[in-house]
């Protein structure tokens, strides 16, 4: 969550008469994050969120997101809930932006994660998946693997990078393109479930937030997001197995794997891993510190894929 566009009292107050919403007490920026601009909206019975969709948000698909967030809520999966206004409508514009009202989640994004964040969040993502395979809508991942060439295409035309790196980076693709399995069990997936995104209050995961990468994909490139995400450590990035065998475990309890997607998993988080580093080069590259992209370390994720590259088989992830 951040704040990238400032919206006053008046455009405010305008924007809530077209909502059954009581009094606001309270309006205050959220300053973490990098996408879209957020605010809580205090009143006295509740807390609730504003986004304004900036740039990086498709418009297009927002109605997929809102549809997606209100089934997920509905079978009592942690996430916000779209308050649609007096006329059902999910959105409206503001300062010239889609803007939506979502209900507010307990708990914070943790900094020290354990093998038991792990094991809560593995149980609810295979419960997510369950839940979003009742709904039948569609939206294709517009950053999945197999759209990864473009991206290497764009890094090729920054002439920025050494040829080495280049080198490497198409021989990993073009690798994985070959190997990996085309028909992995597939449906709907959050596709960004990073630390800042999941809230804790304690051991206990209390809300999944920002659901607008959620696509269809495979289920186990979820899987291997979430090892990436959430299995290194942050000060040395070395792998914890413990972790991952926490996250997978408490996964497959929920939903079992199959043969094919455990076969897949080493190859799946060196695509995820392949998909991150492409696009913080890219961000690194072709941004500055000035505008809404926040630029994230690249090495991080090349030092990811190198390791999962040893990998050979998911029994080393403690699957």
């Amino acid at each position: 969550m951040a704040v990238y566009t400032n919206v006053t009292n008046e455009e405010l107050s305008d924007f809530l008469s077209k909502y059954n919403i009581e009094k606001i007490i309270g309006f205050n920026g959220i300053k973490s994050g990098t996408s879209n601009s957020n605010y809580l909206l205090e009143t006295e019975k509740r807390k609730l969120i504003l986004t304004l969709f900036e740039e990086r948000t498709n418009q297009e698909n927002l109605p997929f997101f809102f549809d997606l967030m209100n089934h997920l809520n509905s079978a009592n999966i942690k996430c916000p809930e779209v308050i649609k206004d007096q006329n059902d409508n999910f959105s409206n514009k503001l300062n010239g932006k889609h803007a939506v009202i979502t209900s507010f989640m307990s708990g914070k994004s943790i900094d020290q994660i354990q093998p038991s964040h792990c094991s809560s969040l593995g149980a609810t993502v295979a419960k997510m998946h369950n839940e979003s395979a009742k709904i039948k809508i569609i939206r294709e991942n517009e950053l999945g693997f197999f759209k990864l060439q473009k991206l290497l295409e764009k890094l090729e035309s920054l002439n920025s990078l050494e040829t080495e790196t280049i080198k490497f980076l198409n021989e990993e693709y073009y690798f994985l393109y070959k190997e990996l399995n085309k028909n992995l069990p597939s449906g709907i997936i959050h596709a960004d479930l990073f630390p800042d995104n999941i809230f804790f209050d304690g051991n206990e995961l209390t809300g999944i937030i920002d659901f607008y990468f959620s696509c269809n994909d495979f289920y186990a490139y979820e899987i291997a997001i979430c090892l990436n995400a959430w299995c290194f450590e942050l000060n040395n990035n070395e792998f914890n197995p413990t972790k991952a065998k926490y996250l997978l475990k408490s996964y497959n309890e929920y939903r079992k794997f199959s043969i094919e997607e455990v076969d897949a998993l080493p190859l799946l988080t060196r695509a995820s891993a392949l998909r991150y580093l492409l696009t913080r080069l890219i961000d690194f590259h072709t941004h500055t510190d000035s505008e809404l992209i926040l630029k994230k370390n690249p090495n991080e994720y090349l030092l990811k894929l190198k390791f999962h590259q040893t990998v050979k088989k998911a029994s080393e992830y403690g699957l």
